[in-house]
């Protein structure tokens, strides 16, 4: 399928991918902002999905690195998840494809108002690290459970993935905003990488538009992964408030 550009709409596309990927490193989200910025310019649902999730991969695996060289992030927990995650993701992913277009813009519609409702419930989240470091039976399951549960959800939806792990992540493992959104970010990679895998292998991502879109989100997620360390909660916790913005901004997008 040939699918041409504006230079106009690319310069657009690559504006809207960095901030997504600025958002994404902060609070998760990114979504949110690139997924409908490829449907306005023109992208169909499925081309959409996959080419953003290649510009995602690429910003989130730099993202990743910074939280892991600033000790921002259990290993072991973010490691699991992160194998939880690929299946879940990989399964979504082939799901998705089996749908079509019309159905897939239907459960964007359906499951938005459901994330805005559950990041607006939990939006007063934790600034101290009440996780004691160790690993038992019950913190592996939660940790591969929460990676298949929200893998699930971004290999079919994407949209909030990165904000709900971190709501997972601090309030059922009990860890601190800095240190859920660095675990978060280890889900969403091993997620990005197993839908992007299934999409490559569809011949469904557009590289000509996607390639410059990833150069941005990569310096987006780069930048607000730095705020999101140096300044932590103070910075996190209002990020995660502009993705409920965000989410609640689509909805009624969607409802006109």
């Amino acid at each position: 399928m040939g699918i041409q550009i504006s230079l106009p709409m690319m310069a657009f596309l690559v504006l809207m991918t960095g901030f997504a990927g600025f958002v994404d490193s902060a609070a998760g989200g990114g979504g949110l902002i690139s997924l409908p910025a490829y449907l306005f310019a023109g992208l169909p649902p499925h081309y959409t999905y996959a080419t953003n999730k290649f510009s995602a991969a690429c910003g989130t695996t730099f993202a990743t690195a910074s939280f892991f060289r600033n000790g921002a992030m259990n290993v072991k927990v973010g490691v699991l998840a992160a194998v939880g995650s690929f299946a879940g993701s990989a399964l979504g992913a082939h799901i998705v494809l089996m749908l079509s277009d019309e159905v897939l813009q239907a459960m964007m519609f359906i499951i938005l108002p459901i994330a805005a409702v559950v990041i607006l419930w939990r939006r007063n989240l934790p600034d101290e690290n009440r996780d004691d470091g160790t690993i038992d039976l019950k913190k592996t399951l939660l940790a591969l459970g929460i990676g298949l549960g929200i893998g699930l959800y971004d290999g079919i939806f994407g949209p909030g993935t990165g904000t709900f792990a971190i709501i997972a992540f601090t309030s059922l493992m009990r860890f601190d905003l800095r240190t859920a959104n660095g675990n978060a970010k280890v889900l969403n990679l091993a997620s990005n990488y197993a839908s992007l895998f299934t999409y490559l292998s569809s011949g469904l991502v557009v590289f000509t538009v996607g390639i410059p879109c990833a150069i941005s989100g990569i310096v987006g997620n780069i930048i607000g992964s730095h705020f999101a360390l140096t300044k932590g909660a103070k910075f996190i916790r209002p990020m995660m408030l502009v993705v409920l913005v965000l989410l609640l901004g689509k909805l009624v997008t969607d409802m006109l």
